[in-house]
């Protein structure tokens, strides 16, 4: 396979991945924050900022996956600010749980999880020359 296919189709596999992604995340995240007492029962002991920025970080997820599809450079400008907001929020979830805060251990996993995929995408793109866009202004 040539560098450009290869390319093409992981371009299309980390829009995908992000799209998809993105609508898992707001659908699960919504059920959680809207969906009832049932719901909110099956979440257990969620992290409300956790949860919040979860959801809401869903539909930037989408518009990354947009952009990167569209091979836009504020694609992966997005993804590394996602994986740094991630990160920072993984870090902010540490500290609760250090200072005697309650929380579930999927929440850790899926931040673990979370994290991966954006700082995976955030490689991928840079490793083929897709850098952030320095002034996004620009329509770039």
């Amino acid at each position: 396979m040539t560098t450009k296919k290869f390319a093409t189709k992981g371009l299309r596999i980390a829009a995908g991945i992000a799209i998809g992604f993105g609508v898992l995340t707001v659908v699960s995240g919504g059920l959680a924050l809207f969906g009832g007492p049932a719901a909110q029962a099956a979440a257990g002991n969620s992290v409300p900022f956790v949860l919040w920025f979860n959801f809401l970080s869903g539909f930037v997820y989408a518009l990354a996956g947009i952009g990167i599809a569209l091979r836009k450079p504020w694609g992966s400008t997005l993804s590394i600010a996602l994986a740094l907001a991630i990160i920072t929020v993984f870090a902010l979830l540490g500290w609760h749980v250090f200072r005697g805060g309650v929380y579930e251990i999927r929440t850790i996993a899926a931040m673990v999880f979370r994290a991966s995929i954006w700082i995976g995408i955030a490689i991928f793109l840079r490793r083929l020359d897709i850098k952030p866009s320095q002034d996004i202004a620009k329509g770039n």
